[in-house]
């Protein structure tokens, strides 16, 4: 897929364009990707960075990182992304000038949404401001019950499969392994310590199963409450696998709960707990998207 950063990087070609924040790349969102691709026209996506919540001043909790998205929107089947910059500047323009700049610029014919979709300046540009300045509207009906805020709420509960049915796919972690306490080793379950970016969402504190490199795994996330500690870790244990991760970035899936955090009596109740989760993670089964 190729990635765009300005409308001048893309060609002027008849193009779909699906046009949407795409956070999280949910089932919903593939909907409005695939009427694109359905039209037959090259379909192009325009997606918008930082949220443009975030770039207002509100706190949104993003269910992916940019990376991701374009990574997921590739395999949705966008030929191309344009990634706008939403900046003050952009949020002022008057809709007809940003359909002109950032569509009918690129060969937009069609142009795929929901039907709650607006854009401009006072939000005031619609699919009927759309349709009255000559593009093809593919209204796309939403998918019910799935929403990125709804998917956080899944996650703040803990519910890792609520939010894979609204995805599609498993709930990820995405961020690079660094340094840790290392007690993971000592125990003989050595962990990953995986760095995330302070505006992504994460599930509730907890034991979870998942998977990551091709290996289960079994994800500590949270204090380490046994070992007194304050700060949030997110420690996935890699089952069967040997090798160096420090410095590399890491895609962790979240499958299932299994427990709480716990402080232990002892070191060997921990280990043997520790053993209890890893033959948990062995039996879970990865979320099977619906339909």
């Amino acid at each position: 897929m190729r990635i765009a950063h300005s409308p001048a990087q893309l060609e002027r070609q008849p193009r779909a364009v699906a046009i949407g924040t795409f956070d999280g790349v949910h089932r919903g969102h593939r909907s409005v990707v695939q009427a694109a691709i359905d039209s037959g026209l090259a379909p192009t996506v325009i997606t918008f960075d930082p949220h443009p919540r975030i770039a207002m001043g509100n706190h949104v909790e993003l269910i992916s990182t940019l990376e991701r998205r374009l990574e997921l929107l590739a395999d949705a089947g966008a030929d191309a992304t344009l990634v706008a910059t939403f900046t003050t500047e952009l949020m002022a323009l008057e809709p007809e000038v940003f359909a002109e700049r950032y569509l009918r610029a690129i060969g937009a014919e069609a142009v795929a949404a929901g039907a709650d979709f607006r854009f401009g300046s006072r939000r005031r540009g619609d699919l009927e401001l759309l349709e009255r300045l000559g593009f093809e509207v593919l209204e796309v009906e939403p998918v019910p019950g799935v929403s990125s805020s709804a998917i956080r709420s899944s996650l703040h509960a803990g519910d890792v499969v609520a939010a894979a049915a609204m995805l599609g796919r498993p709930f990820e972690l995405d961020g690079v392994v660094v340094a840790g306490h290392q007690r993971g080793g000592t125990l003989g379950y050595p962990t990953a310590n995986l760095a995330l970016e302070a505006y992504l969402a994460c599930p509730q504190y907890g034991i979870y199963a998942g998977a990551a490199l091709g290996h289960r795994a079994a994800v500590s996330i949270g204090t380490n409450p046994h070992y007194g500690g304050t700060e949030r870790r997110i420690e996935p244990y890699l089952l069967d696998f040997a090798g160096d991760l420090y410095g590399k970035r890491l895609v962790v899936e979240v499958w299932q709960r299994l427990r709480d955090e716990a402080v232990f009596t002892t070191e060997e109740e921990l280990v043997a707990q520790i053993g209890r989760d890893v033959d948990a993670t062995r039996a879970v089964a990865r979320p099977v998207p619906p339909g």
